[in-house]
């Protein structure tokens, strides 16, 4: 028996079925002209276009988040281009599945008919797995056209990238959503105005599988053939964010909060930081990287930023949600309105590198401690000077390796308390030069 699944793409086998699908399923459009968004890969002129149409297909990795059309687009391809469509899913899939579906593809091969073999979710496959699709896409058995939302550079193999051309798909705007709802409103029989499927659109935050599931709820609970707001709001009942705590966009929201709070934008940190809180980030990760921030970007320039920030962890520790998110939000304003220096983040760098590319020299005589009668005999703890016998406390005792006397690590900024270290250092130099 076959594996291929004789039902065209897009296509079901009667219309009184067709109606008890998903609204998602049966809006999926037919052709790229019905096909809404990612302009910027399917425009006229663009490269993929160009290649669906002049039929010149190679591997693809489309690469986007949840419900921006990555199925749908594998499905018009393979229409357009008139191939055999395998849907493969990652997720149900293993080694054995992954041959009996190539032996099929090699057979088609050869009565003259090409094979798209699309893997949903292409990133949940291992390397072993993602190693067997290598030979039949070497040996033209297959078009493979792989869907993922994590970052293909981190999850598909290098082997199979170099074979296949990554698109990226974006997120659907609220317009290209409400454009598409406006579509359905005739498949569920229902009248909307403009604001409520606005609404709508909003809540989807670009996926558009969410907005048609939420359309269809609402239409479940209105009454007659008029959409009303109060179906709506019971449809939309909190936002469902794009998250993953181990994927992109886990990295692509702290780094936003922390280049936020490095410019100083303390509403640009809150917004990013209340992502993080409404998608359900681990609030204790979150004050390990306020921390770092405080360290990092603020240090000296204001020692209180790193005491505020170890404080919202120990407050988040002690009160849980939702009262220590205030903490970290409290946190996250002082540490962006603090003045910044990456003085001694810089300083530590310099420091690392003379270290890994200089000799280690021994540790000067003057500065070895001497316990013992006959250490102090071979001449440890000679010339040592002890800073609270000296006026000031100041001593003129290089405390560098010889090869490294007088280089200056640490130089701090003019903000903040770094002023007034600065300062001193400067006195603290002029009094060993006089001495």
């Amino acid at each position: 028996m076959s594996l291929f699944d004789t039902t065209p793409p897009g296509e079901t086998q009667s219309a009184g079925v067709d109606k008890k699908r998903p609204l998602a399923e049966r809006m999926r459009p037919r052709t790229l002209d019905d096909y809404v968004g990612q302009e910027h890969i399917l425009g006229p002129g663009k490269p993929l276009r160009q290649q669906i149409e002049r039929d010149q297909l190679t591997s693809l990795i489309l690469w986007g988040p949840p419900g921006v059309g990555k199925t749908t687009l594998a499905q018009i391809i393979a229409r357009m281009t008139r191939c055999e469509f395998i849907l493969f899913s990652a997720v149900l899939s293993g080694i054995k599945e992954i041959k009996a579906v190539m032996a099929d593809a090699e057979k088609v091969r050869r009565m003259g008919r090409r094979t798209i073999l699309f893997i949903d979710e292409i990133h949940r496959f291992n390397k072993a797995q993602q190693d067997a699709f290598l030979p039949y896409v070497e040996r033209g058995d297959i078009i493979l056209i792989g869907a993922t939302t994590e970052n293909p550079s981190f999850e598909v193999i290098s082997a199979l990238l170099s074979r296949s051309r990554v698109y990226a798909l974006r997120a659907l705007t609220a317009e290209e959503i409400v454009e598409l709802l406006r579509r359905a409103l005739p498949e569920v029989g229902v009248e909307a105005s403009d604001d409520l499927l606005q609404q709508i659109a909003i809540y989807a935050n670009g996926d558009a599988r969410t907005a048609y599931n939420t359309l269809e709820a609402a239409v479940a609970a209105s009454d007659g053939g008029k959409l009303g707001e109060r179906a709506v709001q019971d449809a939309i009942q909190r936002k469902t964010l794009l998250y993953d705590k181990s994927g992109e966009e886990h990295f692509n929201l702290i780094s936003a909060l922390h280049k936020s709070v490095r410019s100083s934008d303390a509403d640009a940190a809150l917004y990013w930081l209340a992502r993080m809180l409404e998608a359900g980030e681990d609030r204790l990760y979150i004050a390990r990287r306020l921390i770092r921030m405080a360290i990092e970007d603020i240090s000296l320039t204001d020692p209180r930023a790193l005491e505020q920030a170890v404080a919202a962890m120990q407050a988040v520790h002690f009160l849980g949600i939702p009262e220590g998110d205030l903490a970290l939000a409290q946190a996250a304003i002082y540490l962006a309105v603090a003045p910044k220096s990456d003085a001694a983040y810089r300083a530590l760098g310099e420091v690392t590198k003379d270290v890994q590319e200089t000799m280690a020299e021994p540790v000067p005589m003057h500065l070895r401690n001497a316990p013992t009668g006959l250490m102090k005999a071979w001449g440890y703890g000679e010339g040592y000077q002890h800073a609270h016998k000296f006026e000031d406390g100041l001593t003129t005792m290089e405390c560098l390796p010889p090869s490294l006397a007088g280089r200056r690590y640490y130089v701090p900024s003019d903000r903040g308390l770094e002023k007034r270290i600065g300062e001193r250092m400067d006195e603290i130099r002029r009094a060993k030069k006089k001495d």
